[in-house]
């Protein structure tokens, strides 16, 4: 499918990576792996031919479709959610257009036998069967179902996109791009927008996939049950095995270890025979003895041990002033947005140094509430914070309020004050931002060198509270653990919203549960709150919590709603049926009609009956679309 031969790029003169060489093939998934900043974006946007090589060749197979999916995303607002799905058909909206053209000419005229009315007849046929063989017919269907799949309900479909988070508006870019059929899907971080169930689903649509997937992201668990195939860059090469991301990782250290024996025993030999060469030199007799240890000194294939990339940020956050033992406290706190209600009337007290985790599916309030308590957003009821407290704030969209015009550099400056403008440049090159770097426009920046710049600007400001929401996203894994540790070492108290199980081990010691509307209190670490809820891991409660219970009250009416359902869906199917082949006769009409027109319209009452089959179609769509109805309130 795709052949990449001797990539190379590099930035402001350094190499990015340097005469690199795979292959992609059919259902190939890989996981491209590195350290932000290694280049894994830039590979994706090579392969996407958005970005031109300094050298090497792309040979792709012949009409190629490839789809990508970054992590920037240009909007174009005005559209509904369903509108901006379609748009992924732009070939099937081309023929709408001109079957709309067509039926709109053959309803305003009435020279019915001339050539011309003819020929309309002939064009709208072959588009029709385009359209039909397009997928015109089952499109509309298919984009419910993958919106449905990410997340979406029935009730958004036709909610302007100018509604939506940048968070669900990345879901429809992504539904897009799934819709497509592309033989090659480029995917920058897909899960940083998703919730555990659509995670799932996107996990079981790409294990499905026919074509080439190539993956960025910092999700281990997606990775290893998506992928069966790891590239990672690191220094300038690729390293590339049939192996999904953990398995990967035993075996390439196994493979380094091997190389360490490998290098150690072959340099024994050399420093041997380096001996023998200064003893054999100092005799005139041994002088041909000693060319021959040279010469064959010079033959050998020196093992070369593969390079581990292990630069990575300090971080340790400013703690400011003791706070009172109070530092936040909220009574009858609740949210809604619209008609939707997101948290009602939460009570909830947070003592100083405390280690508070928030935990639950996405939707349930927690960016929410942590929103509130930084005052970001307004609410109903109280929240106090306590005396003295100062809180430092990671937004989950952090990135998004740095501003892409400016530099590394400006960014740090602009937010310094007049005590630690002195310290930038040191505060920059602990999170990996060294010489030029600084220099770089935030705008080109990859999604983990933006999170290590926000990071690096809570630097700047000593606080005693930390609300930290999803501060992983984007961030490669040895940056997660240095993360970890430094707010391990934090002094404050620390509020932390996040999905990751590994990264929440050890670092809290309350958990607050979010689920319809209201909180619940565990007084442990993540293992004991997964532990009460006899779980193994966030994945399964996030799962069980959109699980629909069966009302306990009576069991009898659960049996009836049953039997209610399955006649209404026996109803639907024999609804689709009439239809499918109401759809077929009027077809197989239009095909006469265009064929030999005056012999098919001189039958008996031709017109009325070709009419009622059309009269017969539109009543049965109207009554799939009210039994379609009755069964979605199930």
């Amino acid at each position: 499918m795709l052949n990449i031969h001797n990539l190379s790029i590099s930035f402001q003169g350094e190499y990015l990576f340097e005469e690199i060489t795979f292959k992609l093939g059919v259902g190939d998934r890989v996981g491209l792996i590195g350290k932000n900043g290694a280049g894994k974006s830039t590979m994706l946007k090579i392969l996407s031919k958005e970005l031109e090589p300094d050298s090497g060749q792309i040979a792709a197979d012949k009409d190629l479709s490839i789809g990508f999916l970054k992590q920037d995303i240009d909007f174009e607002f005005g559209k509904t959610v369903l509108e901006e799905s379609y748009e992924a058909f732009k070939d099937i909206k081309d023929l709408e257009a001109k079957m709309e053209g067509i039926n709109l000419q053959l309803a305003e005229r009435t020279d019915y036998e001339s050539e011309s009315y003819n020929q309309l007849m002939i064009d709208l046929n072959d588009i029709q069967h385009q359209y039909e063989i397009l997928g015109g017919y089952n499109y509309q269907g298919d984009t419910e179902k993958i919106l449905q799949g990410l997340g979406f309900k029935r009730e958004d479909f036709n909610k302007l996109t100018d509604t939506f988070s940048g968070g669900w508006r990345m879901r429809i870019e992504l539904a897009k791009l799934l819709l497509q059929n592309n033989d090659v899907l480029l995917l920058d971080e897909p899960t940083n927008h998703l919730d555990i169930e659509s995670i799932i689903w996107l996990e079981n649509f790409l294990k499905n996939y026919q074509g080439a997937v190539v993956i960025v992201s910092h999700d281990k668990m997606f990775l290893d049950n998506v992928t069966n195939r790891t590239i990672e860059i690191s220094l300038g090469r690729i390293y590339d095995y049939p192996k999904p991301y953990s398995e990967f990782l035993v075996l390439r250290e196994e493979i380094r270890e091997q190389q360490l024996a490998a290098h150690k025993n072959q340099e024994k030999q050399i420093q041997q025979t380096e001996k023998l060469i200064e003893k054999f030199r100092a005799k005139a007799s041994k002088a041909s003895m000693a060319q021959s240890l040279i010469k064959k000194l010079d033959k050998i294939d020196r093992i070369e041990v593969d390079e581990e990339d292990n630069s990575v940020m300090t971080l340790n956050f400013p703690v400011s002033i003791t706070p009172g033992k109070v530092v936040l406290e909220a009574k009858q706190v609740s949210k809604n947005y619209g008609d939707l209600q997101v948290l009602h009337n939460i009570n909830l007290s947070i003592a100083r140094d405390s280690k508070v985790a928030f935990v639950g599916q996405n939707g349930q309030g927690k960016s929410t509430l942590a929103k509130i308590i930084v005052n970001e957003i307004e609410h109903q009821g109280q929240l106090h914070l306590g005396h003295n407290v100062q809180i430092g704030y990671f937004a989950q969209n952090q990135a998004e309020y740095l501003d892409g015009n400016k530099t590394v550099h400006d960014t740090m400056i602009d937010a310094a004050n007049e005590t630690n403008r002195t310290k930038v440049r040191d505060i920059l090159g602990a999170f990996l931002f060294r010489g030029e770097e600084v220099d770089k426009y935030v705008r080109v920046l990859s999604g983990g060198e933006r999170n290590r710049l926000a990071l690096a600007k809570l630097m700047l400001q000593p606080f005693n509270v930390l609300v930290m929401d999803e501060p992983t996203n984007h961030l490669d894994i040895k940056s997660k653990n240095v993360l970890k540790d430094a707010l391990n070492r934090f002094e404050g108290t620390l509020i932390l919203v996040s999905h990751d199980r590994d990264f929440l081990q050890g670092l809290t010691n309350t958990v607050y549960e979010f689920k319809d509307q209201k909180i619940k209190e565990y007084l442990g670490d993540i293992d004991f709150y997964l532990k009460q809820r006899n779980v193994e891991n966030l994945r399964e409660v996030e799962k069980r919590d959109v699980i629909k219970e069966v009302p306990k009250e009576n069991v009898n009416q659960s049996y009836e709603a049953q039997k209610q359902q399955k006649s209404l869906k026996n109803k639907l199917s024999k609804v689709e049926s009439k239809i499918t082949q109401l759809e077929k006769d009027i077809k197989a009409i239009d095909v006469e009609l265009a064929v030999n027109y005056d012999e098919t319209v001189s039958k008996p009452n031709f017109f009325d009956t070709y009419q009622a089959k059309k009269d017969k179609l539109e009543q049965l769509m109207m009554d799939w679309e009210s039994i379609q109805e009755e069964l979605d309130k199930f």
